[in-house]
């Protein structure tokens, strides 16, 4: 088996060697053979780990559930079932984020119309009148990933 550096595994798998090296870190891979010079050598099976940990990420899936994966192959288990599982979990957090872009979708859709459409009197608002427009019950504040303030200290 013919064994390359992290710059050449870089390169074949497509990932950067900083990857590579968190990625042994973590335990995903198994700790590299060294040379006597002390730079990590990876074998073929190193490069079929890498290859599906870059593309289980493709998926979104987290180091940790891919970590959790690997384990179970590892021991001897299919790990399909935790795959499918993994991949069920993904299309739900997809389908809300998805939502809760629609509702932000649609929030800015009526605070761009009341820009076009009132101009009222400086007095009539505390900051501007298009974002005090906005129903906020129509934001899912509960989503971590759109950004929002919790408190007026932020």
């Amino acid at each position: 088996m013919p064994l390359m550096t992290v710059g050449e595994a870089a390169r074949t798998v497509d990932v950067s060697t900083k990857a590579i090296r968190y990625w042994e870190a973590k335990g995903l891979i198994p700790r590299a053979k060294r040379t006597a010079a002390g730079y990590r050598m990876l074998t073929d099976s190193d490069l079929v780990t890498l290859r599906f940990i870059r593309q289980a990420k493709t998926l979104g899936l987290a180091l940790d559930e891919i970590e959790a994966i690997i384990q179970l192959r590892n021991t001897g288990t299919c790990p399909c079932d935790r795959v499918a599982q993994a991949i069920n979990a993904q299309l739900l957090a997809i389908d809300r984020s998805i939502a809760e872009l629609l509702r932000l979708r649609g929030a800015l859709g009526k605070a761009k119309q009341a820009a076009a459409t009132s101009r009222p009197a400086e007095a009539d608002t505390i900051v501007c009148h298009i974002i005090e427009s906005v129903d906020s019950t129509m934001i899912d504040r509960s989503n971590p990933a759109l950004p929002y303030v919790t408190n007026a200290a932020e």
